[in-house]
């Protein structure tokens, strides 16, 4: 699957039986993080107080020119990016919401919507890229109220990327809004910054990221270990696109798997090797770190994880 690791032979194992089963791929499974991505700003969790601002700028019409959405991988950037995209073009707002229903609501979310542009700046970072995007900021909405530019990773432009770039933001077509994502601030240039309303991203609580996957087990009727959960949470660090990933991979389990078979899969390991590695370290115990760390090879742990 993409963006599945897989460590060693029993994670393997566990994969070929289940995979045993099923015909083609496309019978596999679900991949949870695009099957339960928000469609509005009620569905996304986490980020409350940006969320409200967006939803009232939405609602009254006092929307800024430029956005700037900074945070670590997962946390909602890019989706609460689509989110205002849909809210600033849909014919039926519902106090800020996008309906999700209308004609315009609709072409976005099967991203065929031409007033809605979304590109990767990891992949697009020369000023060429830049320059086409700013050659068809000038042209008017075809269908839509506003002509919205996603930029995803933009910390990767080129310096004369940026450069083409400022010269827009600062004056910019009032049909034109820029939403501009990063999870690097540091690299982005002061001049940037200044010319957009930035908003910071916090990493999702453990207790939100808990409530989301306890949803999903009850929709999708899974069975899982008792405690899986807890270990997704606690692996995730605070995303919730990788939270949703990781219960995608271990939901293919045996309703007689194990937590021994979760940390299989997932390259984690338990707590209480955490604890008696510390024990040793705190009684001066070398003797014992060898077969230590040859049990934690059997059981395929990922060392830089541990």
């Amino acid at each position: 699957f993409r963006g599945v690791v897989l460590y060693g032979e029993k994670a393997r194992s566990i994969l070929a039986k289940k995979l045993s089963k099923y015909k083609s791929s496309i019978d596999i499974m679900a991949v949870f993080y695009q099957t339960y991505r928000p469609v509005n700003f009620s569905g996304v969790i986490g980020q409350d107080p940006i969320v409200t601002t967006l939803k009232q700028a939405v609602h009254h019409g006092r929307l800024g020119h430029a956005y700037l959405f900074t945070g670590s991988r997962g946390v909602g950037k890019t989706t609460l990016a689509r989110i205002l995209a849909k809210a600033v073009n849909c014919e039926k707002l519902d106090n800020g919401d996008p309906c999700g229903k209308c004609e315009m609501c609709l072409s976005i979310a099967q991203g065929n919507f031409l007033d809605s542009i979304e590109i990767d700046a990891a992949s697009h970072t020369g000023v060429d890229n830049i320059r086409e995007l700013i050659e068809r900021v000038q042209f008017q909405p075809s269908r839509g109220k506003k002509k919205v530019f996603i930029i995803d990773e933009v910390h990767m432009l080129s310096k004369a990327a940026f450069n083409a770039l400022l010269k827009t933001l600062e004056e910019p077509p009032a049909h034109a809004l820029f939403i501009l994502a990063t999870t690097d601030i540091e690299k982005l240039p002061e001049t940037i910054i200044s010319r957009t309303q930035r908003f910071d991203f916090k990493k999702i609580t453990d207790q939100y990221l808990l409530e989301s996957l306890n949803q999903i087990v009850k929709k999708e009727k899974l069975t899982l270990p008792e405690g899986a959960l807890e270990i997704i949470v606690e692996n995730s660090q605070g995303g919730l696109r990788d939270a949703q990933s990781q219960l995608s991979l271990i939901s293919m389990l045996d309703k007689t798997a194990q937590l021994e078979d979760v940390h299989a899969l997932l390259g984690t390991t338990a707590e209480s090797n955490v604890v008696e590695l510390l024990n040793y370290i705190s009684a001066g115990d070398s003797n014992n770190l060898p077969d230590f760390f040859r049990k934690l090879t059997e059981l395929n742990f990922d060392s830089s994880a541990f």
